[in-house]
């Protein structure tokens, strides 16, 4: 495999928003990849072209010039494939038995856990209109559910700082951007985002002060500001509140891209990434 110096750039096509292309893009920047991003708006993210790249409809997805243009969808799967294929050196990963499976373990727990309970959580306490308390509480107690895992599995008699192994693999940065929205899922002070949970709590914060997570959420701001986003909501500048959007977007032939099918893309744009979140 040639080095990272002499590749192409691997196209990622993001929903700028959302949570989950900043999971590739953080692998990407922590193996010193060259990556480009390529701008879905919201209003296109179901039409041609984009769904000729991912007839699901949803963001991330990649383009690899440096394998015949492969395109791959599912973040879960971009991560994976980047690992395999550029990950030579065993930087983020382990080639050893049983921590190469361990970790596949643990992103699979972060694409089917975490990701799909922090987005209901955000959904029933910021953009539910009227509120539905019972589904708030079922879901804020799933959330501190996943919290509660990391929790057990990070502590304990072993003292764990990592998921796998002694070292920072894919599988814990694959958690550190919707952990880093806790507190505006739940609604609470960012101070307290993780009471309760001081084992995760370091575990994050020992990814969050790391380079490569400054310098692609400097990237995410400048890509806010370039589109016209409002970093406190992201969506477009001026489009008033989630429920004035959502009527407004039957106009432009969004709908049904606001069925629940639709739901975590829509939150992580939405909601869980930047609501009130000054950077």
């Amino acid at each position: 495999m040639p080095s990272t110096k002499s590749l192409k750039p691997i196209l990622v096509y993001t929903l700028i928003p959302g949570p989950n292309p900043w999971k590739v893009i953080l692998i990407l920047r922590e193996l010193n990849i060259q990556y480009e991003v390529e701008y879905v708006d919201f209003r296109d993210v179901k039409k041609r072209p984009f769904i000729d790249i991912n007839p699901n409809g949803r963001t991330p997805a990649i383009r690899d010039p440096n394998n015949n243009d492969l395109i791959l969808w599912e973040s879960g799967a971009i991560i994976q494939y980047i690992i395999e294929q550029y990950d030579t050196e065993r930087i983020l990963t382990y080639d050893s038995f049983p921590e190469k499976h361990q970790i596949n373990q643990w992103l699979h727990f972060q694409v089917s856990g975490q990701g799909p309970y922090y987005g209901q959580t955000s959904w029933f306490n910021v953009l539910q209109d009227p509120k539905i308390p019972a589904a708030s509480e079922r879901y804020n107690e799933q959330l501190k559910r996943v919290l509660g895992v990391l929790e057990s599995w990070l502590g304990g008699a072993d003292d764990r700082r990592w998921l796998v192994g002694d070292k920072m693999t894919y599988a814990d940065l694959a958690f550190v951007p919707w952990n880093d929205r806790i507190d505006d899922v739940l609604l609470c002070p960012p101070e307290k985002k993780f009471e309760g949970f001081p084992n995760v709590q370091a575990w994050h914060e020992r990814m969050t002060e790391r380079p490569a997570w400054k310098e692609i959420m400097k990237q995410r701001t400048s890509l806010m500001k370039k589109y016209g986003l409002e970093n406190a909501t992201g969506r477009p500048a001026g489009s008033g509140t989630f429920q004035q959007w959502a009527a407004g977007a039957s106009m432009y032939g969004l709908f049904p891209l606001l069925r629940r099918d639709w739901l975590f893309m829509m939150v992580g744009g939405f909601a869980a990434f930047y609501l009130a979140r000054k950077t």
